[in-house]
C-alpha cells in the first residue's frame, strides 16, 4: 500500500533533519489547537482586597506565577501527562484555599496535556499565544542578510513551524488579549525554529485600581539546545528581544504598568542579559529583591551575587503613570520544597504590591460579580 503524502513528507523530514524533526512533526497534529476561555462574571473571592494607607495611598497585592511546564511532545519527552495533571491539580487546590496565584503565565505548553493544566486548575479566563499557523503582523527586526542566508535545513531552520508558541496567561480576573505575535520566520536559530515561539500580551482589569495592568509572557531562543553555534543562537535571541520591544511599544499604553515574565533563556550569558536590559529597560525582580531586602522578602535560594544569571525564568516590571509596582515577595514553586518538582524548570512566584494615590480616578468593575 503506498504511503500517504503526509507520512512521506514526515519521513523525508526525518532523513534530512534527524530525530528532532520527527519529534515536532509527531506533535504537530495534537498541539496545533490552542485553549482559550472567557468568563462573563467575576468570582468575588478572586478580587484582591484594596487597602488604604495613612499617607493617602491605596494598594492591592497580586501573585504572579511563571512556569515552563516542559510540555514537549513524545518522543522528546515521555510520560509527561501525569506530571502535567498534577500541576493542574496543585493549582486547583491552591485556588480553592485562596492561596493560589492570581495570574499564571505558562511557557512550553505545546501539548494538549500541557495546555489543560489551566483548565484543570479552573481559571475562569485563559488566553493563548500564537498558534502553529499564526503569522507575525507586527513590525519585525531587520534580519542581517548573512544570518538569513546561513539557515540550515538539517538544523530545522527551513522546515516551517511544527508546534505552536506554547504560551498562555490565565486569571480569575478579567483578561483580554492585546497581541499574540510569533517572532519573524527568520528571527530564530536551530531547532527552536520548529516551534512558533513569540510573545503574548494581555490586559488585566482589577476593580478599584486606576487603569489596567499589561501582562506579557514570552519564550526566547534557547542556547545549546538549539544545536547551532552559540553566536548564532545569541544573534537570534537578540532579534527576538528587539521584536518584543517593538510589540510592547505598539500595544502598551505608556501610562499602564507592566509585568513581563517567561523563559528568557539568558542563564549564564551576560551578553544576552545586557541586550535585554538595553532593549527593554525594566526592573528585574531578582535584582530588585537583592537590592531591597527590607522591601522584598526572598523565600528561595539565591546562588552568587547575580542570581538573575542563574536561571532562565525571570519576571520584570515597569511602573505606570498612576500605579507603582513593588515586588514584596519572591519564591519558587514546584521546586521539590514548595510543591512537588514536576518539570525541568521551577515555577517562579512573585507577589507584587500595586500602589496609587487614593485621589486617582479608578475603573469600575469590568464584569459583573458572579452570584455567590
Amino acid at each position: 500500500m503506498p504511503l500517504a503524502p503526509n507520512r512521506l513528507k514526515i519521513m523525508k523530514s526525518v532523513r534530512l533533519a534527524g530525530l528532532a524533526s520527527l519529534v515536532f512533526a509527531l506533535g504537530a497534529c495534537a498541539s496545533s489547537r490552542m485553549l482559550d476561555r472567557t468568563a462573563y462574571c467575576v468570582n468575588p473571592a478572586a478580587l484582591p482586597q484594596v487597602r488604604t494607607f495613612e499617607q493617602g495611598e491605596q494598594a492591592v497585592r497580586l501573585r504572579v506565577l511563571i512556569y515552563n511546564v516542559e510540555g514537549l511532545p513524545w518522543p522528546a519527552r515521555r510520560n509527561r501527562s501525569d506530571s502535567l495533571r498534577r500541576i493542574g491539580e496543585t493549582l486547583k487546590t491552591l485556588r480553592g484555599n485562596g492561596s493560589g496565584p492570581d495570574v499564571v503565565m505558562l511557557q512550553e505548553a505545546f501539548t494538549p496535556h500541557a495546555r489543560d493544566v489551566l483548565a484543570i486548575a479552573g481559571y475562569a479566563n485563559i488566553v493563548s499565544g500564537p498558534g502553529r499557523r499564526t503569522n507575525r503582523a507586527a513590525p519585525g527586526a531587520e534580519i542581517e542578510r548573512s544570518f538569513e542566508q546561513a539557515r540550515k535545513r538539517k538544523k530545522g531552520e527551513r522546515f516551517g513551524r511544527f508546534l505552536n508558541s506554547g504560551l498562555y496567561i490565565a486569571s480569575d480576573l478579567p483578561l483580554s488579549v492585546l497581541a499574540a505575535e510569533p517572532f519573524s520566520q527568520r528571527a530564530c536559530a536551530g531547532f527552536d525554529c520548529l516551534a512558533n515561539k513569540g510573545a503574548l500580551a494581555a490586559e488585566l482589569s482589577i476593580a478599584g485600581v486606576p487603569g489596567s495592568l499589561v501582562l506579557m509572557t514570552t519564550h526566547l531562543n534557547s542556547q545549546r539546545a538549539a544545536r547551532v553555534p552559540l553566536d548564532r543562537a545569541r544573534k537570534a535571541h537578540g532579534y527576538q528581544i528587539e521584536e518584543n520591544a517593538l510589540l510592547l511599544s505598539r500595544v502598551r499604553d505608556p501610562s499602564a504598568p507592566l509585568i513581563i515574565g517567561g523563559d528568557f533563556n539568558m542563564r549564564g550569558d551576560p551578553a544576552r542579559f545586557e541586550a535585554f536590559a538595553t532593549a527593554q529597560p525594566y526592573t528585574i525582580v531578582h535584582e530588585f529583591c537583592v537590592s531591597q531586602p527590607l522591601v522584598c522578602a526572598v523565600k528561595m535560594s539565591f546562588d552568587g551575587d547575580e542570581p538573575w544569571l542563574d536561571t532562565q525564568d525571570l519576571q520584570a516590571f515597569d511602573d505606570g503613570i498612576s500605579v507603582r509596582i513593588i515586588p514584596v515577595e519572591i519564591e519558587a514553586m514546584f521546586d521539590g520544597l514548595n510543591a512537588e518538582r514536576l518539570s525541568d524548570h521551577d515555577g517562579l512566584l512573585v507577589t507584587y504590591e500595586l500602589r496609587w494615590q487614593a485621589s486617582q480616578p479608578i475603573i469600575d468593575q469590568a464584569m459583573p460579580l458572579c452570584p455567590v
